[in-house]
């Protein structure tokens, strides 16, 4: 399989397609991070203090310059979540492999942000399936990672649907900031 940082993969399930960012989503993704019911659900755990809210186009723009920026730098890759339906970008997805001094080394992180009325475990579910799989190839990592605070029933039921299990263990952030709510899968 390429280099997921060299040549990033397209991946679609029946309702949805996962591909790689683009400037051309910040309209769609301002929709995303500007709606107040959804930010909630998004991690930015370890992310120096940004909560993910968006209410400019510039800023949103800004965020996709990051996201580039760090795909480049081989620091995550971001993906666009397209329902094929209506043509509109719906979240991101984020995905990188993670190194530490705690239980989620070797571990893929996913970050999984999404408009508000796609929170839910058949969307959430059905866009699971098809990324966390090739995952494991794509970041060489034994497991795969990802916050669900308990307000998140849809998608604390989705992961449990594809085994994720509930971590009692903490991701330990740059300052030493533990961060909780995180469900794991296995390889």
């Amino acid at each position: 399989m390429p280099d997921v940082y060299t040549a990033c993969p397209t991946v679609e399930s029946p309702h949805y397609r996962i591909r790689p960012l683009s400037m051309d989503d910040c309209a769609d993704l301002l929709n995303v991070y500007s709606d107040p019911a959804a930010v909630p659900f998004f991690n930015s755990d370890n992310c120096h203090g940004d909560d993910f809210y968006y209410t400019t186009e510039e800023r949103m723009q800004q965020a996709i310059e990051f996201w580039f920026m760090e795909y480049s730098r081989r620091g995550f890759v971001r993906w666009s979540i397209l329902d094929k339906g209506s043509g509109e970008i719906i979240g991101t997805i984020e995905l990188f492999r993670r190194e530490a001094d705690d239980f989620f080394t070797d571990c893929g992180l996913l970050r999984l942000d999404l408009r508000s009325n796609y929170e839910n475990e058949t969307a959430i579910a059905e866009i699971l399936s098809v990324i966390v799989p090739p995952a494991f190839v794509w970041f060489d990592c034994s497991m795969i990672a990802t916050k669900a605070i308990p307000a998140a029933v849809g998608r604390r039921r989705a992961l449990a649907a594809m085994g994720f299990v509930p971590s009692p263990e903490k991701v330990i952030g740059h300052d030493g900031t533990e961060y909780g709510d995180y469900f794991v899968y296995i390889k």
